[in-house]
C-alpha cells in the first residue's frame, strides 16, 4: 500500500510519544514493503530515514496555530500526490480528514486522549478541542484510540465505536551508560521523571516532592516544551543539589536513562496512552504512576500508584524496598509490555486497519 501519516512533527522522533509513534510505525510498514509517507515540520538531510519519505513542509509557529496550519498544508499536499490510505494524528485534526475522503482516499484518525482537559489551553483551543471530539466521530473513515478508558469515553460519550489500537515499546535494557556520566549519575543513583515540562504532567510537584524525600540518590527531571518557558522556569528554581535537568533527551541517551535508574516517576494526568510510562516499564523499571484510570491500564499491577499526595511517601517507600522486590516489578513489567505493547503486534494491527479501509486483503 501507499500510506500517509499526517499530523505529528515529523520523523526522526525528537519531541513528543507521536513523533516516536510516527517513527516506528511508519519504518516498520516500511520494512514489510509499504511505500510510507510522513509529512515533517522540521528540515531532515536526507529525503528518506530508515526507509521512510519524509515529505517536509512550512508551518506556523505559534502555540495554537503550529498543529492546524502544517496539517492544512499537508492536506493539501496529500490531495496532489494519493496514496491508498491516510493515518491522522491528534484529534484536533478531525477538521481536515473529509477532503481526503472526498477525493477517495480513505482515512483513520488516532485521537489521542482529552486534550481539551490540558491546563495549556485557553478557551478557544479547549472549545476547538470539544468540537474536534466531536467532528471525530464522523469525518474520518475510522477512529483510533490508544486506551481503553478513551475507548470508553467516545462510546460513552458521543456513542460512537472506535478500533483500539495501544501503543508500542522496546523491551529490555540498553547497556550504555554514557548519558548518565554525562549528568554526573551512575546506575541505580537516580529517579527518573520524563515528560513535556506542562502543567497537566507535573514536573513541578514532582520536583517538589522529591526534595522532601530522605535519600542520597538525584532525581532526573528530562523534559522540554516549545510553549512553556515561565512554568519551566519555575520547575528549575531549586537549590536542592540532587535535582538534574538536562531539558529533552532522545535516541540512546533517553533509552540509557531509562535503563539504569533506581525507578521512573509517571505523574501526568490527561491524555491516554502515555508513551514515556510504557517505555520505562519495558526497560524494566519500577514505576511510580500518578492513579488515574489510563495510566493503571497500562500498569495492570506492575507498579506503585500513587496520589498526588502521596507521591513522598510513595518515593520513600520504593527507597525501602530491597533489590529482589525491585526486579520483581521490573520483571512484571517486561512482560507486561511484551504481551500487551509490542511494536509488531502494534503494526500488524494498523496494517490490519488500513488495508481493510483500502480495499486491499493483506
Amino acid at each position: 500500500m501507499r500510506i500517509a501519516i499526517v499530523g505529528t512533527r515529523g520523523i526522526p522522533a525528537s519531541y513528543g510519544g507521536f513523533e516516536t509513534f510516527a517513527e516506528e510505525l511508519s519504518s516498520r510498514l516500511a520494512a514489510r514493503g509499504h511505500d510510507v509517507s510522513v509529512y515533517c515540520r522540521e528540515r531532515h538531510g536526507e529525503p528518506r530515514y530508515r526507509g521512510v519519505r519524509l515529505r517536509r513542509l512550512p508551518t506556523v509557529r505559534h502555540k495554537y496555530f503550529d498543529t492546524l496550519a502544517h496539517t492544512f498544508l499537508s492536506t493539501l499536499h496529500l490531495l496532489a500526490h494519493r496514496v491508498d490510505a491516510a493515518l491522522y494524528c491528534n484529534g484536533a485534526n478531525a477538521i481536515f480528514t473529509p477532503w481526503p475522503r472526498l477525493f477517495g482516499i480513505p482515512v483513520a484518525l488516532n485521537v489521542d486522549g482529552i486534550e481539551r482537559k490540558r491546563k495549556k489551553w485557553n478557551r478557544a483551543a479547549k472549545a476547538w478541542y470539544l468540537l474536534s471530539e466531536w467532528l471525530a466521530t464522523f469525518c474520518p473513515t475510522a477512529v483510533v484510540t490508544d486506551a481503553a478508558a478513551i475507548q470508553d469515553y467516545y462510546r460513552e460519550r458521543y456513542g460512537k465505536g472506535t478500533t483500539f489500537i495501544p501503543y508500542g515499546a522496546e523491551v529490555g535494557k540498553a547497556a550504555g551508560t554514557g548519558e548518565l556520566r554525562s549528568l554526573g549519575v551512575g546506575p541505580g543513583t537516580y529517579v527518573l521523571y520524563v515528560s513535556r515540562m506542562e502543567p497537566e504532567n507535573h514536573p513541578l510537584e514532582v520536583r517538589q516532592a522529591f526534595e522532601k524525600a530522605r535519600t542520597g540518590m538525584k532525581l532526573a527531571l528530562v523534559g522540554d516544551a516549545p510553549y512553556a518557558q515561565e512554568y519551566i522556569r519555575r520547575v528549575r528554581q531549586t537549590a536542592d543539589e540532587r535535582i538534574v535537568m538536562p531539558g529533552a533527551v532522545y535516541g540512546e541517551g533517553y533509552r540509557e536513562l531509562g535503563s539504569h535508574c533506581f525507578a521512573y516517576i509517571h505523574a501526568t494526568e490527561v491524555g491516554g496512552t502515555h508513551p514515556a510510562l510504557i517505555e520505562a516499564m519495558g526497560r524494566g523499571a519500577l514505576a511510580l504512576y500518578r492513579n488515574t484510570p489510563e495510566n493503571a491500564e497500562v500498569a495492570g499491577g506492575a507498579g506503585i500508584p500513587f496520589e498526588p499526595e502521596e507521591l513522598t511517601a510513595k518515593i520513600e517507600l520504593a527507597l525501602a524496598l530491597s533489590a529482589e522486590e525491585r526486579a520483581a516489578f521490573g520483571e512484571k513489567a517486561m512482560a507486561r509490555v511484551r504481551e500487551r505493547y509490542s511494536w509488531e503486534a502494534v503494526t500488524d494491527a494498523y496494517e490490519g486497519l488500513l488495508g481493510r479501509m483500502a480495499g486491499i486483503r493483506r
